[in-house]
């Protein structure tokens, strides 16, 4: 959920100490393709610095380039006034510098103890690992930054908001003096965000430097004392965060309001599409089976856009999953399509219906990256464009490049392969994907997720161009202001419940977070 008015209005202000690092005329190509030219960068001790543009505009580049992880450039890097050269990310570890990637880098198979001391881990005679020791000392760092997690749970069986805090203790497990922060809070929770600000800020007060970049303009306004904007590239600004607004960021960045769009003058349909009635959701854990949903009812129409608001872990998404067939659990309640009532076992049966899903992490569940767009856009769509048992390859391409058009997807060729593209291409190839089945529900789990502020934009006015034309959409979204900006009402969630259902003249920010703060049962002693 968006952290808006819930962030601290005092930001991390910098202490006024000496450049720890400067980055000086730094330039970078990828095959000829200039991803920075001629950018300059710096550091203060204790101070919070916020990186800021769209996506492809250098910022991850140069912060590859500091990390050690990038060697070939052109430019200076100095710490503490020292020209450096890293010949790699240990080096860069060893001069104090830890960087949190966008992406998780993280094991599924190991635990999150030996994910965070990976490569450092604890031994015995040098020869051993001390799973024991490894375990207490991420049980303690783990504490000590308050998250709630067990040391030795598999990774993999975490959500993506939890996997994210291990990456986080991972990185501040290094004792880092420079840490760098790319896109940190993408995942998580505006409890577990809170959290994080909290480490951060007792961080920069005990000297650590800290690059920040996110898309979050509210939570960066708050948080940082200075922002730098780079776009296609190139220094933009930069500038103390208490002489900026939001307009003045987004303008610095893309050059136009990011929630500016014809939304005021669309009006949803009436005739309802898909209902659901009491919906429930259980499912198996050590001790038997836990209720994840119970009784979650409402009514979505054509044209309509039902936002689903809620904290991290409050069912907003087995709400969606239960509904396309793949929740995994024991699922009860009644749904209705054009009021006759329809079982879904399955995301075949879903399909076939006219219900699609684009889900959360596009990267692992929506998208072959290695596949073509082609191959991706037409995949649910393989066996009916088949002729004779073979598959129409000129058909799939025709289904991509009406994708590609309508979408405004940006690539060289339908041919190109998914993972080259900007995470805000991939998105519009998943729901590229979804909408060649031409389905009448289309169900959105946080839709722009990890994408940069232009490309919000571009999916904003493609989800009200689809309500507009009789699509009726269901979509979840942490980002408040996104999910009042999108919905004609909102549901609520809290604790697999839905505690309200808020019409757009009713909603606010504050309004959604009161209603999704968990309820706790308080049990009184006996007499």
């Amino acid at each position: 959920m968006q952290h808006g008015n819930s962030i601290p209005a005092q930001g991390v202000v910098a202490d006024g100490s000496a450049i720890v690092l400067s980055a000086e005329h730094i330039s970078k190509s990828f095959g000829g393709i200039a991803a920075l030219v001629d950018v300059d960068f710096e550091l203060r001790r204790g101070e919070v610095h916020a990186l800021m543009g769209e996506n492809g505009a250098g910022k991850s580049t140069l912060m590859k380039i500091l990390s050690g992880v990038y060697t070939d450039y052109n430019g200076t890097v100095s710490i503490d006034g020292d020209a450096v050269r890293f010949a790699g990310v240990r080096e860069a570890e060893r001069a104090g510098i830890a960087i949190i990637h966008q992406e998780l880098n993280l094991v599924p198979e190991l635990s999150v103890a030996d994910n965070i001391f990976l490569g450092r881990e604890k031994l015995i005679a040098g020869l051993i690992v001390d799973r024991k020791a490894s375990s207490r000392a991420a049980g303690a760092l783990l504490q000590r930054l308050g998250i709630e997690l067990d040391p030795d749970a598999r990774v993999g069986a975490l959500r993506v908001g939890e996997q994210q805090l291990v990456e986080i203790a991972k990185a501040l497990s290094m004792s880092a003096r420079i840490l760098i922060m790319d896109e940190p809070t993408s995942a998580l929770s505006p409890a577990e965000c809170q959290r994080l600000f909290r480490i951060i800020r007792q961080l920069a007060d005990s000297g650590v430097a800290i690059v920040y970049i996110s898309h979050r303009i509210d939570e960066v306004m708050h948080l940082a004392s200075r922002v730098t904007v780079f776009r296609d590239g190139r220094h933009v600004l930069t500038r103390a965060m208490d002489k900026l607004d939001e307009d003045a960021i987004i303008s610095a960045m893309v050059g136009r309001n990011l929630l500016a769009s014809s939304q005021e003058h669309r009006i949803p349909g009436v005739n309802t599409v898909l209902s659901v009635s009491e919906l429930s959701l259980s499912k198996p854990n050590r001790h038997g089976w836990r209720t994840v949903l119970d009784g979650v009812s409402f009514d979505l129409a054509a044209g309509e856009i039902l936002g689903i608001g809620g904290l991290l872990g409050s069912g907003r998404t087995e709400i969606l999953e239960t509904i396309f067939g793949s929740s995994g659990g024991r699922a009860g309640g009644e749904i209705r399509l054009d009021g006759e009532v329809v079982e879904i076992r399955s995301p075949r049966d879903a399909r076939r219906l006219g219900i699609a899903l684009v889900t959360e992490d596009r990267k692992t569940q929506g998208l072959h990256l290695e596949a073509s767009i082609t191959d991706n856009v037409a995949l649910p769509l393989v066996g009916a464009l088949a002729r004779f048992g073979l598959r129409s390859l000129a058909g799939e391409q025709g289904l991509a490049r009406d994708a590609v058009k309508a979408l405004g997807i940006r690539c060289e060729t339908v041919e190109q392969p998914a993972g080259t593209l900007s995470g805000g291409n991939q998105q519009k190839v998943v729901i590229g994907k979804w909408l060649a089945t031409r389905p009448r529900v289309l169900l959105l789990d946080e839709p722009t997720r990890g994408i940069d502020v232009g490309a919000k934009r571009e999916i904003y006015d493609l989800i009200i161009k689809l309500a507009r034309d009789g699509l009726a959409i269901a979509v979840i979204s942490s980002e408040l202001p996104e999910l009042l900006h999108l919905s004609d009402r909102i549901l609520v969630m809290a604790d697999g419940r839905q505690t309200g259902i808020l019409s757009r003249a009713r909603a606010s920010e504050e309004a959604i977070m009161r209603l999704a703060a968990p309820r706790r049962t308080i049990t009184r002693p006996a007499a």
